[in-house]
């Protein structure tokens, strides 16, 4: 049986975008294919929860070569979209000018797949945050059901 969600999904309007591509810039310096956020639906730097979205498009670079014929989101992607999220809230919450990258994760599980044209929906919530290493639970949401949940570790730099 997977683990509750980390942000009751009642709490999230998907509709109520709070961070849009242009926002998400300010803060994350991926562009062009290496983009996975679409939209920041929830910000709260008091309970230090992120939520947003990426909408899982036909045209990605990887649909024509991952599994023809019945292409499936990369793992290793679900996971960069996280981080991205992560990456965006350290961000805006930090005010610092400095940038988030990737430093790991632990327990990352699996759960549901993700295809073109369904909407990833993001979650985070903190577990630790120091000047050195920022860490959050992380969860990936389509249709309801969770498709990943792990720890990430983001490294101001």
């Amino acid at each position: 049986m997977p683990p509750k969600f980390i942000i009751d999904l009642s709490e999230i309007d998907l509709n109520n975008v709070v961070g849009d591509h242009e926002e998400i810039r300010k803060y994350n310096q991926q562009r062009y294919e290496m983009e996975h956020l679409d939209a920041i639906v929830l910000c709260d730097m008091e309970r230090k929860w992120v939520a947003g979205y990426k909408d899982v498009k036909q045209d990605e670079f990887w649909v024509r070569g991952h599994i023809p014929g019945d292409p499936l989101l990369p793992g290793v992607i679900m996971c960069e979209a996280g981080a991205q999220l992560l990456s965006y809230f350290y961000g805006k919450y930090s005010q610092s000018g400095r940038f988030m990258v990737f430093g790991g994760m632990d327990g990352v599980k699996f759960r549901n797949r993700v295809a073109p044209g369904q909407r990833l929906v993001l979650l985070g919530t903190k577990v630790a945050i120091n000047r050195r290493r920022w860490s959050f639970n992380v969860q990936g949401v389509v249709e309801g059901k969770m498709a990943f949940e792990g720890l990430f570790h983001g490294i101001p730099i």
